[in-house]
């Protein structure tokens, strides 16, 4: 398969500033900080696995015009100066007296003498990447400054994809679904769980991954019952239930999808809970259109669910937003009133739960079209397969 081109032209970052910072003027907002990894990357195209670290904290401010404005590491200065910005502010780090506060402080004083408001994200799956006592050094010394809640703003932003970031999610879908397609010829009876990790791992590496930060799964007879543990030695025994999810990364984007697989027999209720999920899915596909909201495609994939549980499988949600983050906003669940627009990436992740604590759970990624979801991970197969 023939990748994408690796990163963004200026245009695109140019083009999530403009959105950006028109939506501040309406909002009366003089400048965002951000601080994390991939509101960072969003904005500036710095993209490096050095956020493994926490010894350093990272900043960028979005002004109400122009181009935003790096104050980082002096570690991270090559590579920011590669990106399209024009301003980048280091100093020598980690320095647990001053990291970075200073040259903040620098930057926001003449905001804080207006009495001007930033936004900071500060809601949902959002977390502040810099120490609490640091934060309130910072605001001590910007009398005057008012903080505004921008979580909106940003995740607005970034839940709707552009048709480049679309194709580079495709092209991990596309990767992590030749991978799934391979564990047949992988996977046997008696082979050890984590074996089967390894494998896969190494399979999705091979049909081209950059990473494979995330794979989680189970297997038990009948079903498994949870889907979070890491993988023990226990072998694969005829009639258990085998589900890997995997989250596989291209140039800094995601898929997030699994499969599952019955080994050498699939019995009835295994095989009834797999269609249950299966048809769930289609009825997320087809509800995932312009206009409709999170909890509609939570209440479509719930009404097929209740056929064989009625708890909806008790998770908590069906799926949620994908793109730089395995998980983003927002939230197929009966409290999430977003309402959908065309060019949402989003998982459709149906779970029921039956016998005697087993569960299924079956996930595709999509993106928001006004025909319904269009598929970016290869289809299931409709009923469920036997290896």
């Amino acid at each position: 398969m023939t990748p994408p081109e690796r990163g963004f032209p200026p245009a695109e970052f140019a083009a999530r500033t403009d959105r950006a910072q028109a939506l501040m003027a309406r909002e009366g907002l003089a400048g965002l900080l951000l601080t994390t990894e991939a509101d960072l990357r969003y904005f500036s195209g710095f993209h490096t696995l050095f956020w493994q670290s926490p010894t350093r904290p990272w900043f960028l401010f979005v002004p109400a015009a122009g181009k935003p404005v790096a104050i980082i590491p002096e570690i991270g200065a090559d590579l920011m100066r590669r990106t399209w910005l024009d301003d980048t502010r280091t100093w020598s780090a980690p320095a647990p007296q001053d990291d970075g506060i200073s040259l903040l402080t620098e930057l926001l004083a003449p905001l804080a003498g207006k009495a001007a408001r930033i936004g900071v994200m500060m809601g949902h799956e959002t977390h502040l990447r810099m120490p609490l006592a640091d934060w309130e050094r910072l605001i001590a010394g910007l009398p005057g400054l008012r903080i505004a809640d921008a979580t909106g703003l940003v995740q607005g932003l970034r839940m709707v994809k552009s048709p480049a970031e679309i194709d580079k999610i495709a092209h991990i879908c596309a990767i992590g679904s030749a991978s799934f397609a391979r564990v047949p010829d992988l996977v046997a009876e008696g082979m050890p769980l984590e074996e089967v990790f390894r494998a896969f791992r190494r399979e999705a590496l091979a049909q081209g991954a950059d990473d494979a930060p995330y794979l989680v799964g189970g297997a038990d007879r009948g079903g498994y019952r949870d889907v979070i543990s890491p993988p023990t030695r226990k072998p694969l025994q005829r009639g258990d239930i085998l589900m890997l999810d995997t989250g596989l990364t291209w140039d800094g984007y995601f898929c997030d999808f699994d499969r599952n697989w019955a080994v050498s027999h699939a019995d009835d209720t295994a095989r009834r809970a797999y269609d249950v999920l299966w048809r769930a899915t289609e009825a997320g596909i087809a509800a995932a259109r312009p206009g409709a909201t999170c909890r509609d495609l939570f209440h479509a994939m719930s009404a097929v669910i209740a056929e064989m549980d009625a708890s909806g499988g008790d998770i908590g949600r069906l799926g949620h937003g994908l793109g730089m983050q395995l998980t983003e906003q927002p939230s197929h669940a009966a409290f999430d009133t977003t309402e959908l627009r065309e060019n949402m990436v989003l998982t459709l992740e149906p779970s029921l739960s039956y016998g005697d604590g087993l569960m299924m759970v079956h996930e595709e990624d999509i993106v928001v079209t006004p025909e319904g979801g269009r598929l970016l991970t290869a289809r299931a197969a409709p009923g469920l397969p036997v290896i």
